[in-house]
C-alpha cells in the first residue's frame, strides 16, 4: 500500500502539468489561427499563385489539382528590364529614406534636448509629420511642389534665379553643372525620398531623444570641464551611448520603408523612376492582370524583408557582455 501511495504522489504532479499545459494550449489557440488565417494562408495562396499560369478569370475556379504548376512567372519577372530599375530604385530610396531619417531624428533631438523655453512646443510640432495622414501629407506636398501653381517653384522662378519649373513628382533626372560638369540628379526619386524622410523622421526622434535623456549629465559635464570639445563630447561620450538604439533604428525603418507604398503611389504613382517593388507589385495586378508576376515579385520581396527581419531579431537579442 505504501508504494502505491508512492507512486500516486509522484504521478499526481504530472497529471497536474499536464492539465496545465492543455489549458495553456487553449488560451493561445485563437493566437494561433489569427495568425494562421492572416499570414500563413494567404502566404501559401500567394506560393500557389506565383508557381502557376493562371488569368484572373480563371481564379474562382482555381485549385490544386487542376493548376499548371510552372515557374515561368518567376522567369519573366527577373529577367525584366523594369525589375531591375526598380531593384535599384527601391535600393536607394531604402537606403536614403533610412539614414535621412534617422539623421534628421538625430539632429532634433540634440537640439531639443536640454531645456529652454519653449522647447515642449517644438517637440509638439517636431511629431507633425508623424501624425499626419498620409493621404492629406501627400496632397499638401503636391500642392506645394506643382510646376504651375506650387510655392516651391514660384520661389524658385521669382527669388532663386530658376530659368524654368522644375517638373519634382514627374521629371526622371536633371542636370545641373558643378564645376562646369553637368551632374545627374533623379528629381523625382530624390522628392519621394524626402518625403519620407520628412514623414518619419519622427519616429526616429522619440527613440533618440528617450535614449538621450537617460545618458548621465554628470559624465558629459566632467569631460567639458576637462576642456573637451562638443564634437569630442558627441564622439567619445554621447555617439556609443546611441549606437545600440541607432543600429535596431536602421534595421527596423529600413523593413518599413523597403515595403513602403502608400506614399509613393500617392506622391507620384510610381512615374519618374519612382516605381519601387511595392509599385510594381501593384502595376503587375492592376495594369497587366498578372496575377503569378505580382505574386513571384511579392515572394521576392518577402524572401529580401525576411533576411531583415533575421538580422533585426538578431541584433534586439540581449547579449552578455553587450548593451544594446
Amino acid at each position: 500500500m505504501d508504494a502505491k501511495k508512492g507512486i500516486a504522489a509522484l504521478t499526481r504532479p504530472t497529471g497536474y502539468a499536464e492539465r496545465r499545459a492543455r489549458f495553456a494550449l487553449v488560451l493561445v489557440s485563437p493566437t494561433f489561427l489569427v495568425i494562421a488565417l492572416v499570414v500563413v494562408v494567404p502566404f501559401f495562396w500567394t506560393l500557389f499563385l506565383a508557381v502557376t499560369e493562371i488569368r484572373l478569370i480563371d481564379l474562382p475556379y482555381a485549385n490544386l489539382f487542376n493548376a499548371t504548376y510552372t515557374l515561368g512567372n518567376f522567369a519573366d519577372v527577373l529577367s525584366s528590364s523594369t525589375f531591375w530599375e526598380s531593384v535599384g530604385a527601391t535600393i536607394a530610396y531604402t537606403f536614403l529614406g533610412t539614414v535621412g531619417s534617422i539623421a534628421l531624428g538625430l539632429a532634433a533631438a540634440l537640439a531639443l534636448r536640454r531645456a529652454f523655453f519653449g522647447r515642449a512646443l517644438l517637440r509638439s510640432l517636431v511629431l507633425v509629420p508623424f501624425a499626419v495622414p498620409v493621404v492629406a501629407a501627400a496632397l499638401l506636398w503636391q500642392t506645394m511642389l506643382d510646376p504651375q501653381f506650387g510655392l516651391v517653384n514660384a520661389i524658385g522662378l521669382r527669388w532663386l534665379g530658376w530659368s524654368e519649373p522644375i517638373m519634382f513628382l514627374s521629371q526622371r533626372t536633371a542636370h545641373p553643372e558643378l564645376l562646369g560638369v553637368a551632374v545627374p540628379v533623379p528629381v523625382a526619386l530624390l522628392t519621394v525620398v524626402a518625403f519620407e524622410v520628412w514623414r518619419s523622421f519622427a519616429f526616429a526622434f522619440l527613440f533618440l531623444l528617450a535614449r538621450l535623456q537617460s545618458i548621465g549629465g554628470d559624465l558629459v559635464e566632467a569631460a567639458r570641464i576637462d576642456g573637451a570639445a562638443p564634437t569630442q563630447v558627441f564622439r567619445h561620450i554621447v555617439w556609443p551611448q546611441l549606437w545600440g538604439v541607432i543600429s535596431l533604428l536602421l534595421m527596423l525603418r529600413a523593413i518599413f520603408v523597403f515595403q513602403n507604398f502608400t506614399d509613393v503611389y500617392l506622391l507620384t504613382g510610381g512615374a519618374g523612376g519612382t516605381q519601387v517593388m511595392a509599385v510594381q507589385v501593384y502595376e503587375y495586378l492592376t495594369a497587366r492582370n498578372d496575377l503569378g508576376g505580382a505574386s513571384a515579385l511579392g515572394l521576392v520581396m518577402s524572401a529580401t524583408m525576411g533576411v531583415l527581419l533575421v538580422a533585426y531579431v538578431w541584433r534586439s537579442q540581449p547579449r552578455k557582455g553587450v548593451r544594446a
